[in-house]
């Protein structure tokens, strides 16, 4: 997912024309609060005439603490709603926040006509909203997925970071990952509702080193993608995020022998000196599964 200020068209236009695999266009931090109401109008004219492929279609509100967010969703979903997918809410503290941004979207759906209905993705980013994750991911069905924000998480945390989604000096003094607790919370609340689960993004778009082991990490950690601020970071994100050739043969054997040994009545069996059972199939089949592999 890239993200992309509401305030610079230009920027818009070559997000729109990316290798993302998502735009989000950003009304909320990347926007100076004078800039809001013509940052609206730059959203709508997006959606609107730009082309942006298969790519999903994003805004970012700004949050319900604010006098901002009334106003993106009523102004640009009922001027270009028919064109949006999802509606990205930060800041999302407690259910009860979900569900009001919901009730004002299909006010506005019903209003308008609109036959598709617009998904709602929620930014975890406070220590309110990952003491009541479990209670956030169920609030509505129109919601589509979890995104940690890590910077403003540090921030309610009152955790010392020089830069959003970076490793700085105070990680070696801690021996864990410090954002490991709300991440893995972020993945299992996803999947146990059926939700996208993506980390957020890295700030420092230069650093390709450093971007590469926070992708690594959250990839490992169960994560769908990772977001970008930065054009240069999509090559690199998309890279981790896709299975590599050996992992799909990989999975593509170990579906392949299960099925073999189920034919013959045989539920564990080994392969290349290691047991396959049905959990393995089950993590096979995932794998597929998100490249859209249709052998099983």
């Amino acid at each position: 997912m890239l993200y992309v200020p509401a305030s610079r068209p230009n920027m818009i236009e070559k997000a729109a024309a990316s290798d993302a695999d998502a735009v989000c266009i950003d009304l909320e931090d990347a926007v100076a609060a004078d800039e809001k109401p013509s940052g609206r109008a730059n959203v709508i004219q997006a959606f609107r005439d730009l082309d942006f492929g298969r790519k999903l279609k994003a805004f970012r509100m700004n949050g319900l603490d604010t006098p901002f967010a009334y106003r993106d969703l009523i102004e640009v979903v009922e001027a270009a709603g028919d064109r949006i997918d999802v509606v990205m809410m930060p800041k999302a503290h407690l259910p009860e926040d979900v569900r009001f941004v919901c009730m004002l979207l299909t006010q506005i759906e019903l209003a308008k006509g609109f036959t598709r209905q617009i998904g709602l993705e929620v930014q975890i980013e406070s220590a309110k909203g990952f003491v009541w994750l479990r209670e956030i991911a169920a609030a509505s069905p129109r919601l589509q997925a979890l995104i940690f924000g890590p910077g403003d998480y540090s921030a309610t945390m009152q955790m010392p970071v020089a830069n959003i989604g970076e490793m700085d000096e105070n990680d070696h003094i801690y021996p864990g990952h410090r954002w490991h607790a709300v991440m893995h919370a972020v993945v299992a609340t996803a999947r146990a509702n059926g939700l996208r689960a993506i980390d957020g993004p890295y700030a420092g778009y230069k650093d390709t080193a450093g971007l590469e082991k926070a992708a690594r990490i959250a990839r490992v950690m169960g994560f769908d993608g990772k977001q970008c601020i930065h054009p240069a970071q999509i090559p690199i994100v998309n890279g981790i995020f896709t299975p590599s050739p050996h992992e799909v043969a990989h999975a593509r054997a170990v579906v392949d022998a299960y099925e073999e040994a189920v034919k013959n009545g045989r539920g564990a069996i080994g392969k290349d000196g290691k047991m396959i059972d049905y959990a393995n199939i089950r993590m096979a089949k995932a794998l597929l599964k998100k490249i859209g592999d249709r052998v099983f």
